[in-house]
């Protein structure tokens, strides 16, 4: 998963004013990242108000509609961290994995996200780290374990 992410596309002290905020900004750096076109951001917001991206543990994972799709260029994630965390319909996240995925790309991507997250430690980590190398290096799905 680190050749999805440009290092270029995590932003560890973001701020939004709602959930609707953060998802744009997490569209924006797909875009800025050339992943999508600029309606990919659009489709991610049509996602989250049909189907909420908060998966717990102060995380979410926006993406887009079917739809969406053919917005996007190639696979890729963005990481945005919220240290001042942000209301996501009654959670609090603090940290959001953007993806813009073409075919069935976000399935395997959900997955390998999903196991790496699973592990309270990492996902931790990955909400407290300031460093975007950091970061990189815990969402390698072979990454060392960290201990919560």
């Amino acid at each position: 998963m680190p050749d999805l992410l440009a290092r270029s596309a995590v932003r560890l002290d973001a701020a939004a004013a709602d959930r609707d905020d953060a998802v744009r900004q997490c569209g924006r750096a797909l875009v800025a990242a050339g992943a999508a076109e600029p309606g990919y951001v659009d489709a991610m917001l049509a996602r989250e108000r049909t189907v909420s991206t908060y998966v717990g543990e102060g995380v979410a994972i926006p993406h887009g509609t079917l739809a969406g799709k053919e917005l996007v260029h190639h696979d890729a994630l963005c990481v945005l961290r919220f240290p001042g965390g942000v209301d996501w319909n009654g959670e609090r996240v603090a940290l959001c994995v953007g993806i813009a995925a073409r075919g069935d790309g976000h399935v395997r991507i959900l997955a390998e996200l999903a196991q790496i997250l699973l592990d309270p430690g990492r996902a931790r980590r990955l909400r407290e780290t300031a460093d975007a190398d950091e970061v990189i290096r815990l969402l390698r799905p072979d990454g060392e374990e960290i201990a919560p």
